[in-house]
């Protein structure tokens, strides 16, 4: 099959360092690739793919030496995907809904994974108006404000099984990874920590709108010994910061589309912590991956006792589950779907394969 992977230019691909969208685009890019399919890939000049790249900017927006308009920079992409759309069976974006007026105009097959969150104001009354375009979600929980969206399936996301080392020995710290942002809850890891008095680190990025909420809100806590900013880190650094912690805290305030976190925490065998926002019951599996609590107190309490959780079971989860290689099965599932003009799937269930006790059958989670 020959499919093009549209990117956001924000990040590379993959990101140098924090970027959660375009490190999903690399890993199905490479999947697809090792499973035969023959891949373009739409990103900035600086990403690096084993499939053919089409660059569009010369480097990604975010990092860049030279600011430049990010809506003049997807126009140009979305100009050269329409230029060789013949050459594909399928167009994949990941762009939201920028080139939904477009691809309208389009007679080859497409269809939109949507990444982000999706309980905004403006967002009901765009889906109504493009209800015809075949979008896809990445967990159940973020389809619920745009029911009248036109569903395919949802396709969870997954990470190579070889990026991240499994450590079976708990370490003697808590990690939080992302960004920070009032929704993503450090502040109450920070409280979390010090009411346990376990050390805490940090491995998170400030984007320029929360810079205030950090000054203001999150270097204050910083003074105390236990508690470790790292910054933002990349690929290595979350694989070594996840490994060897006790468990990872995911004390989220939002209605979290997938949570990228938790599956490669369990890539290492560490298990999670996390508020039951959003996506976190299903990505999680209660008393197999980790604790779903409703506050602090439940996650110091589920902290106390976090070394029940076996970490060759949560690693089992996630090779079951979130690999790279089942998110890409997957998805060339919908694109057979979508091609052959068959009707939307039904959303993903977790549960249909995973019994309690978390042992996977090897039947594929989707149909």
């Amino acid at each position: 099959m020959k499919i093009a992977q549209v990117a956001p230019l924000y990040e590379s691909v993959p990101p140098r360092l924090y970027g959660g969208t375009e490190r999903i685009v690399h890993y199905l890019t490479e999947a697809l690739t090792t499973l035969g399919h023959d891949v373009t890939l739409f990103a900035s000049g600086d990403s690096q793919t084993s499939a053919d790249l089409q660059p569009v900017i010369p480097e990604a927006l975010r990092l860049a030496q030279t600011p430049r308009d990010p809506l003049a920079a997807h126009i140009l992409e979305f100009g050269e995907v329409v230029r060789m759309a013949s050459q594909f069976d399928i167009i994949h974006f990941h762009t939201d809904y920028l080139h939904f007026p477009l691809v309208r105009q389009l007679s080859i097959p497409h269809v939109t994974t949507l990444h982000g969150r999706l309980d905004l104001p403006h967002l009901p009354e765009l889906y109504e108006e493009f209800h015809d375009i075949p979008v896809i979600s990445i967990s159940n929980s973020q389809r619920k404000p745009l029911p009248q969206a036109h569903w395919l399936t949802t396709v969870y996301n997954g990470v190579p099984a070889t990026t991240y080392d499994f450590i079976p020995t708990a370490g003697n710290y808590l990690a939080f990874v992302g960004r920070v942002s009032p929704e993503k809850g450090l502040p109450a890891a920070i409280q979390i920590a010090r009411e346990l008095g376990i050390p805490l680190r940090i491995g998170a990025k400030v984007d320029p709108v929360d810079r205030q909420f950090y000054e203001e809100e999150i270097q204050p806590l910083l003074d105390d010994p236990l508690i470790e900013f790292i910054g933002e880190v990349d690929e290595q650094q979350k694989n070594e910061l996840f490994g060897g912690a006790l468990a990872t805290l995911f004390p989220i305030a939002w209605p979290e589309p997938f949570g990228l976190v938790m599956i490669e925490s369990m890539a290492c065998g560490t298990p999670i912590v996390a508020f039951p926002q959003g996506s976190v019951p299903e990505v999680m599996r209660e008393g197999v991956t980790g604790r779903i609590v409703a506050d602090i107190a439940g996650a110091v309490q589920a902290v106390q006792h976090i070394q029940e959780i076996d970490r060759h079971g949560c690693r089992k989860y996630f090779e079951e589950n979130f690999s790279a290689e089942r998110m890409a099965q997957r998805y060339v599932q919908a694109y057979a779907r979508i091609c052959s003009g068959a009707p939307a799937g039904p959303p993903a269930d977790l549960s249909l394969t995973i019994p309690r006790n978390g042992m996977a059958s090897t039947e594929s989670l989707l149909n």
